[in-house]
């Protein structure tokens, strides 16, 4: 269903600090074109924040009484997508934020609009975090779910506590016994969990897995008012030797046809030149077709396609920012009217938005 001849309306984005020298941007046929992106958080420089602020960029405080955390949910379609809230102030917010995942546990007055907690009714957690493995155990509560709702609680779980600076992997307990297969659907877990093993799993149109590997790219669920990024995991061959394009690639195409996800691309964009990639930076050639409108005979390039692309792309080890160029030009705006001519590198926090 192709969508990019539609307009759509999306939520209000805070982007009043965007687009200074060195600063962050944000805030199948399933494509479209929309006013406004989904709210994100920025940081003047995320690319390059120290180890030593671990516990400041894994959860910076934006309020007297909170601190900005990714939770990853299940949407109303199934999807496990990060929503950031303000959770209360903790000597360990890692635990914090599993205890926030729980059915019926704390977030539920929190939750957004159609989202939902993952982890079982009543699981007591604990969390202990040795050289970047945060080891997870939990109470008999954490068996009770259903065997579709297992890969969700894996995505969740993994994906929420590697947020963290001072988390890159994750290993499982049940009562202080490790576990080697999750208890219903009986889901392998071969030794620490990472981000490696993907989220939103879309395996459409691949006719060999065995032959493939992982990319993730984002595209925009939710709907009009509400609109947000979701990570879907695609499957691109082996023979792929540049990652980046491949990521590009998968934007353009967009999501499975049968999703209610959508992508901001043309179908007809493409790059000009190989991406590679310079001290962290990464630049893209684009041709023509990048465009998203033109305003006072001026060519912009539509915000959700940046945000898109910086999303997608600095989710690979190296890339830190994304400089676009159009038919090998610098000189862009976006459709504030703004120059985009420096990199954007990734915002500490995404899915801002108040519902």
């Amino acid at each position: 269903m192709s969508k990019y001849n539609k307009t759509v309306i999306v939520s209000a984005v805070c982007i009043s600090s965007i687009l200074l020298s060195g600063c962050s941007l944000f805030g199948g046929d399933n494509n479209k074109v929309n006013d406004d992106p989904p709210k994100v958080t920025y940081s003047d420089n995320a690319a390059k924040e120290s180890e030593s602020k671990a516990k400041e960029t894994s959860g910076k405080a934006t309020a007297e009484n909170g601190i900005a955390t990714e939770l990853y949910l299940v949407d109303k379609d199934g999807y496990v997508v990060p929503q950031t809230v303000n959770l209360p102030k903790t000597k360990s917010i890692a635990t914090e934020s599993l205890q926030y995942l729980v059915k019926n546990g704390p977030v539920t007055d929190m939750l957004p609009n159609g989202f939902g907690a993952v982890i079982p009714q009543d699981t007591k957690i604990s969390v202990n975090i040795k050289d970047k493995v945060a080891t997870v155990d939990f109470s008999k509560e954490f068996k009770e779910y259903k065997a579709e709702e297992e890969s969700k609680i894996l995505q969740s779980i993994t994906w929420t506590l590697t947020q963290f600076d001072s988390i890159d992997s994750v290993k499982l307990q049940i009562n202080g016994k490790e576990l080697t297969e999750m208890p219903v659907d009986k889901t392998p877990i071969q030794g620490a969990l990472t981000r490696s093993v993907g989220i939103n799993m879309d395996t459409s149109d691949v006719a060999d897995i065995t032959n493939t590997k992982p990319l993730t790219v984002y595209y925009i669920g939710g709907e009009a008012g509400s609109y947000y990024y979701v990570p879907v995991t695609k499957r691109v061959s082996n023979t792929e030797d540049n990652n980046i394009a491949a990521a590009v690639e998968e934007l353009v195409k967009g999501p499975d046809k049968n999703s209610p996800l959508v992508t901001d691309m043309a179908p007809d964009v493409a790059l000009l030149n190989t991406p590679t990639v310079e001290d962290g930076k990464v630049t893209l050639n684009f041709n023509e077709s990048i465009y998203s409108s033109y305003k006072d005979e001026v060519k912009t390039v539509s915000d959700d396609v940046l945000n898109s692309l910086v999303l997608s792309l600095t989710e690979q080890e190296g890339v830190e920012s994304v400089a676009v160029e159009v038919d090998g030009k610098k000189d862009l705006q976006n459709e504030e009217g703004k120059s985009i001519s420096e990199p954007v590198s990734r915002p500490q926090k995404v899915n801002t938005g108040s519902y």
